[in-house]
């Protein structure tokens, strides 16, 4: 169900993000509100994502520079980090990756994902430290009503989507609107994520179920 009113908590995410078009439309959106997704502003920032995506999609390096994957990732990353709202280090996205407007995607450290990624983000996707994605893997924060008379007057709403730090993520994975998943966490290809994931677990299935504990392990404590 769609939130009446703004949320500060998600607000103040946004404002630590880049490249945010605010505007009050935007505001609702991530509050999880509805709002009118052809506003003038969130359609530029639509367009302008189309664009980056159809580029970053399209890129490869000529032959005649002696590329390597490493001077790929190099200008991968560059990349990403002109269109989403933060972006960590070390992180390598396989093309096509396919986004609504990037801006409201965050990427810690140690990201990799395979061909053909889709982030819907009409709320904020945040997603933790050295996870990895297989191929095809889908996240919706963008949802609408079932009451068929706000998709007449084009307004939806969006729910964030949390995947915690240490995760594994299968091919063909489908990760719902509103969805935490915790961390240490491993998705079995193909399942479909309707509901928040506690941390060290094995889930399959669609619904996606828990079928196997992990060991915890440390927290990483970065060097400074």
């Amino acid at each position: 169900m769609a939130a009446t009113e703004k949320n500060p908590h998600e607000l103040a995410k946004a404002k630590e993000l880049n490249h945010i078009p605010w505007c009050e439309e935007y505001e609702k959106m991530i509050s999880g509100m509805l709002y009118a997704s052809f506003s003038a502003d969130l359609e530029a920032a639509r367009f302008k994502a189309r664009a980056w995506a159809h580029e970053y999609n399209h890129y490869f390096p000529d032959s005649t520079t002696n590329p390597t994957f490493e001077t790929l990732a190099a200008e991968r990353l560059f990349r990403l980090r002109t269109i989403l709202g933060h972006v960590g280090n070390d992180i390598f996205i396989e093309p096509p990756f396919h986004i609504d407007y990037g801006c409201n995607i965050s990427l810690g450290d140690r990201f990799y994902a395979n061909f053909n990624l889709t982030i819907l983000d009409c709320s904020l996707v945040t997603i933790g430290d050295r996870c990895m994605f297989g191929p095809n893997v889908s996240i919706f924060a963008a949802t609408h009503e079932t009451e068929v008379q706000s998709r007449r007057e084009n307004v939806e709403y969006g729910l964030p989507v949390e995947i915690g730090d240490d995760c594994w993520i299968g091919g063909h994975v489908v990760i719902l609107p509103g969805v935490k998943i915790g961390k240490g966490v491993t998705v079995a290809a193909s399942s479909v994520v309707t509901k928040d994931v506690e941390d060290w677990c094995v889930v399959m299935g669609s619904p996606a179920r828990v079928v196997k504990r992990v060991d915890p392990v440390p927290d990483v404590v970065e060097e400074k």
